[in-house]
């Protein structure tokens, strides 16, 4: 699949498919439910491509997947509702997974907790920006991988600690998806909002004749002391040390 003259066009096929694929894996114990966000929350997901993705994307930020007070509940990449609702000015119905573990229900834009990662990232854009088109301009904010793992306790499963051969099958198709991405978008920068989605999105253009540049930032999980501590701050630090503020300019 090549790039057209409407590129968010081009990835609405490319997360169609990509849905439909990860949808056909099966996961073993400890996973016992699987939320995939880009099938429920579709709407909402491809108003958000369609509208800030209609443009060659030189810098991508790349998540791990979906949190479960973020894009579990609005489709949208780190997406605090307020985040997704007052900046991105996103908003619309969101159906429910097949299975709905019952301590992780899927509320849509009516879920009353905050998503911490999303708060903090949005946050630092809007700050910076003070309107997402300035942020869009070049730019772009996805996650390599789709998909939720819950286990039985409604505890979350990073994509990382699945069985090998559960994650490979996983890795083919986010690999694929992120190269055709790349190449759809024009991207020269991957920006890893944590290691190891730096660390993927190396193995998987490490082929390609034209890889993008790859660093990393600090992931904002209110799991890190670091983000913590003050993430906003950290995150510019490591911009400039790295020379990558002018990918903010």
């Amino acid at each position: 699949m090549t790039s057209t003259n409407q590129p968010a066009e081009t990835l609405c096929k490319l997360y169609r498919k990509q849905a439909r694929d990860v949808s056909r894996l099966r996961f073993e114990p400890p996973v016992s439910y699987v939320y995939n966000p880009l099938a429920y929350a579709w709407p909402v997901f491809a108003r958000y491509l369609r509208r800030y993705a209609n443009s060659p994307k030189t810098t991508l930020f790349l998540g791990m997947n979906p949190g479960p007070f973020g894009m579990v509940q609005t489709g949208i990449p780190f997406g605090d509702v307020i985040m997704v609702r007052d900046f991105l000015q996103l908003e619309g119905r969101i159906e429910k997974p097949d299975h709905v573990h019952p301590k992780r229900p899927v509320a849509g834009f009516a879920c009353p907790r905050r998503e911490v990662s999303g708060q903090r990232l949005w946050g630092w854009i809007a700050e910076r920006y003070e309107k997402p088109e300035r942020f869009f301009r070049d730019r772009l904010i996805l996650n390599y991988c789709p998909l939720v793992f819950l286990e039985e306790s409604g505890r979350n499963r990073t994509p990382d600690r699945l069985p090998i051969a559960e994650r490979t099958a996983l890795e083919d198709i986010c690999d694929e998806t992120l190269r055709q991405v790349v190449k759809v978008c024009h991207t020269e920068h991957i920006i890893g909002i944590g290691k190891w989605a730096a660390m993927r999105a190396e193995k998987a253009l490490s082929s390609s004749s034209s890889s993008p540049k790859v660093e990393s930032i600090l992931h904002p999980s209110p799991a890190s002391p670091l983000a913590n501590r003050g993430w906003q701050s950290y995150v510019e630090s490591q911009m400039q040390e790295k020379s990558l503020t002018k990918l903010l300019r």
